[in-house]
């Protein structure tokens, strides 16, 4: 066997199909576009067209959100990988680690949005984190091996103000609590009525 004998299997590499060479290439003519019209142009779009009628994707309804022009891009990166790059000496322990510090270790390409720490393989070096986020399993780890982690990611705002029903009820807390409610369709409180109720004694 020589190199020059190599070749690889028989029908794996064709020939390019060459379009529009006479009507004995069998793509003559037409070149395979069939006859006159709109399809035998050039810059055609007609998929979904459907005859003039409404087309079937302008005729459902739009449906729900999507967060994907606004969502946050993110390097997952896991322990394991960090101690590697700490054991090979591309990471200083002693030092804070952040994005900028892995992207140079070779860790990620580029920084994007930020890092978020994942708790996959073993690791037991003494590192203090600042990443945008981390898992559970992963503040455990680094917690156990006497490292830190810090959280960049901004804390969501509760919604401190009450809505609906539970606001109707602050504001009436917030005034007082109200007329007290009867028993019935409104006549006595219900300690006034068993007092009304009972008999007086002599």
């Amino acid at each position: 066997m020589k190199l020059n004998q190599i070749a690889d299997n028989p029908g794996a590499r064709k020939n390019r199909m060459r379009i529009g060479r006479g009507i004995g290439s069998g793509m003559g003519k037409t070149g395979g576009r069939g006859g006159k019209g709109q399809t035998a142009r050039s810059g055609v779009r007609i998929k979904g067209f459907e005859g003039g009628q409404m087309p079937l994707h302008r005729r459902l309804p739009k449906r729900g959100f999507r967060n994907t022009s606004f969502a946050i891009k993110l390097n997952e990166t896991n322990l394991g990988k960090v101690q590697a790059a700490i054991d090979a000496g591309l990471l200083d322990a002693k030092v804070a680690v952040d994005a900028a510090a892995m992207v140079k270790a070779g860790l990620m390409r580029r920084a994007k949005d930020g890092v978020k720490l994942l708790g996959g393989g073993e690791f037991k070096s003494k590192v203090d984190f600042a990443v945008y986020g981390a898992s559970k399993s992963a503040i455990e780890a680094v917690e156990k091996a006497g490292g830190t982690v810090k959280i960049l990611a901004p804390k969501k705002e509760a919604d401190e103000e009450p809505r609906g029903k539970n606001k109707r009820m602050a504001l009436e807390a917030a005034k007082g609590g109200g007329k007290p409610k009867g028993d019935n369709k409104g006549g006595k409180p219900k300690a006034e009525a068993a007092e009304a109720e009972a008999p007086k004694a002599e």
